[in-house]
């Protein structure tokens, strides 16, 4: 392909996104495909001698597209928020079109330096103070993964230079919830935690936080054994209920082993753009790490998640690679991004965080989130007088965990977990909206994660009369 070829295909397929992204609303939520309809209708091998991008573009269109699930709808209320702000899609076009080698300083200058300075906007933005540097990850799993690693060698002082976990001598112990991701638990285990040596801490039966003071009671217990505290995963906004754990009582107790504090914030982290909702966040300053996602809620396109270090010497020292052929003319004054993560290379993520704040703007996007707040309180005060339905976790952010009790079944907890389960996989599969089904107390309730940025009033109206419709239909 030629540059005037690609210039010709680019515009047209830009036109196309462009006209997607207006027509969202007119398509079905979920795409009505099974697992292996999409890859049945694309050719068995590629052409060789090539194809004309039209073609391929018109395939995009009729062979690949409608087996999406629209994130972007908005009647999408899964899982959390995956906005990919149109502002941000520049900044990815942009990424591809300059094909930055990040490998060092050196290899590009302008990769480092503009990721070293979104990244220390949005720790302004968000009220975190100058002690904490930020890097650029793809996920917030890769996030924890990374924080898991520097935490274990904080605990083993640095024994990956000598004998290693295995002549550590000592059990390291993850303390974390139920209610944290399950990357968590994915984390601690591909960095050399034992299974048997995560510890799974208590939680408040109403609002699903830690309990502080079963974690002194484990946390004693272990190390009075022979084990060593070496990680707390701190959840501030969990996946299944956004559970925010009280981190300035955790980091009371965790203190004394001198053990690493990681703050998951993936979703949450957000609404630290908002000043009204940092005292969610109270305790930041005492924590060791902390990741969030911009490709949430905030809605810079995936994949861009952020990992706020105290002391990113420490990181530095764990990661370092310098072989010869990456040996840099700059110095050491350059930061080396290789160093902050796992993989050699990366691409420039950072413009996609430029162009999202310099086009839109942070007081849109505040704008936008203040609005998904009171749009989130509204429907639980909707679902809190609806006759049958109830609100069964308290509404923190923009999550509501909503649960329907259909008075025949009233009492048989099982014919009930089944009946919201079977409800939300109807509506799942309508195409009219999307929720996510999920498990409290054993018992399946349903997420309505509000968030979506073209998501108004009017959809969350719309939603209450699908509940009414799916959920009475099942009933009876």
């Amino acid at each position: 392909m030629t540059p005037e070829e690609f210039r010709t295909a680019g515009h047209e397929l830009v036109d196309w996104i462009a006209d997607r992204r207006l027509s969202v609303e007119q398509r079905p939520v979920r795409p009505d495909v099974e697992p292996g309809d999409i890859a049945a209708r694309l050719a068995g091998d590629p052409p060789e001698g090539g194809e004309d991008a039209a073609a391929v573009l018109a395939d995009l269109e009729q062979l690949v597209a409608p087996g999406i699930t629209e994130v972007q709808h908005p009647m999408h209320f899964g899982w959390f928020p995956s906005n990919a702000a149109l502002s941000s899609i520049l900044g990815d076009i942009a990424s591809s079109g300059l094909s930055s080698l990040g490998i060092s300083w050196e290899s590009s200058p302008s990769l480092t330096e503009v990721e070293e300075v979104v990244v220390d906007w949005l720790r302004s933005l968000t009220g975190l103070g100058s002690q904490w540097s930020g890097v650029i990850q793809d996920t917030a799993s890769t996030a924890c993964l990374v924080a898991m690693i520097a935490a274990r060698e904080q605990a083993t002082g640095h024994n990956q230079a000598g004998s290693g976990l295995l002549g550590f001598g000592r059990p390291l112990h993850v303390y974390t919830t139920e209610e944290a991701h399950s990357s968590v638990r994915k984390a601690a285990l591909l960095a050399g935690f034992a299974s048997d040596d995560i510890r799974l801490i208590d939680v408040d039966p109403h609002t699903r936080d830690m309990q502080p003071a079963h974690l002194a009671e484990q946390m004693a217990a272990d190390a009075a054994a022979g084990g060593q505290p070496a990680v707390v995963v701190v959840s501030l906004g969990s996946t299944g209920v956004t559970a925010f754990d009280p981190l300035p009582a955790i980091a009371d107790v965790a203190e004394p082993y001198n053990t690493w504090i990681h703050v998951d914030a993936a979703m949450a982290g957000s609404a630290m753009l908002l000043p009204e909702c940092r005292h969610l966040f109270e305790g930041l300053e005492r924590a060791d790490s902390l990741s969030w996602n911009p490709h949430k809620w905030m809605g810079t396109i995936l994949d861009t998640s952020l990992l706020y270090l105290q002391d990113p010497e420490h990181l530095i020292r764990v990661m370092s690679t310098n072989p010869s052929y990456l040996r840099s003319t700059s110095g050491g004054e350059a930061t080396q991004y290789r160093d902050w993560g796992i993989p050699l290379g990366r691409r420039f993520r950072a413009l996609k965080l430029w162009y999202h704040l310099r086009i839109d703007g942070p007081e849109q996007i505040r704008a936008r989130l203040r609005r998904d707040l009171a749009n989130a309180s509204w429907f639980a005060d909707q679902i809190a007088d609806r006759p049958d339905w109830s609100v069964v976790a308290p509404v923190r952010l923009q999550t509501v965990c909503v649960r329907h009790t259909p008075p025949s079944l009233a009492g048989d907890e099982e014919a009930v977990s089944r009946h919201n389960l079977d409800w939300v996989r109807r509506l799942n599969k309508s195409g009219d909206a999307f929720l996510s089904p999920s498990t409290l107390d054993g018992n399946w309730i349903a997420r309505v994660s509000v968030g979506v940025e073209s998501t108004e009033r009017a959809h969350l109206e719309r939603l209450l009369e699908l509940l009414d419709y799916y959920a009475g239909d099942l009933s009876t």
